[in-house]
């Protein structure tokens, strides 16, 4: 799991010594509220076929990460559909791709 920055630190810290305080409105608070009731509610099952290797490469990071397969792969298709996933530039000649930190795949298929 990553750790936190300085500033985050720093934060968690003044909150965990109750120096913090929430600027949030009540209206504000239940919208949110409610927001993520409807974000956690998974009421649909989708079945996909992936590789060998890409599911191989999905449970490293999920790993990584320190979360489960199922949950990273819901949370980059969530950000897919809603426009929030970047794709990383490491292609000199322009063409955008989203570079395998860790491939264990060898050639061939």
């Amino acid at each position: 799991m990553k750790q936190p920055d300085p500033l985050g630190l720093e934060i968690l810290e003044a909150c965990a010594a109750g120096k913090l305080r929430s600027v949030a409105t009540k209206a504000e608070l239940d919208r949110l509220r409610d927001a993520a009731r409807a974000t956690v509610v998974k009421d649909r099952r989708v079945n996909i076929r992936l590789t060998a290797g890409d599911l191989r490469d999905i449970k490293v990071e999920a790993m990584e990460e320190g979360m489960p397969c199922q949950t990273l792969s819901a949370s980059a298709l969530h950000q897919y559909v809603t426009g929030r996933l970047e794709e990383r530039r490491n292609d000199p000649v322009g063409r955008t791709a989203a570079p395998r930190r860790h491939s264990t795949r060898t050639g061939g298929s």
